[in-house]
């Protein structure tokens, strides 16, 4: 008895310090996607500008793959991508960063204006808009 709970206290330890920090938390992951989700948000809203939809797609499959070399899998990157919760986290960090930038997440023609400012600085955001 007292090897079988010393056996299951072992694995349970080792099956905590294997735990994976969640993709939200790794900033090499989850900043790149708040770059792609606010390219979307602003080339799906303004007419004016356009998402570059193959370097887009390019790079989620870049990013997916760096998730994948560090350990995440298939499913799990596809639970984050799809996941209500976190799309709900990256419209409140994209309002967040309007509001930081002086602009009304609410007005559509503020949306479109970062769009600009973003192409013009050349940013991650910009990179995936024209």
């Amino acid at each position: 008895m007292r090897m079988t709970l010393s056996i299951l206290v072992l694995a349970l330890t080792a099956t905590t310090a294997a735990a994976k920090t969640p993709i939200r938390d790794v900033p090499e992951l989850d900043n790149p996607m708040f770059s792609v989700a606010m390219a979307i948000e602003i080339s799906d809203k303004c007419d004016d500008i356009s998402p570059r939809t193959v370097k887009g797609l390019a790079f989620l499959w870049e990013l997916a793959d760096r998730a994948r070399d560090m350990g995440y899998t298939r499913a799990e990157i596809d639970a984050y991508r799809k996941s209500d919760a976190e799309k709900a986290r990256m419209r409140a960090k994209g309002e967040a960063y309007m509001r930081q930038k002086g602009l009304d997440p609410q007005e559509t023609a503020d949306l479109c204006k970062l769009g600009q400012m973003e192409m013009a600085a050349n940013s991650q955001i910009g990179a995936f808009l024209r």
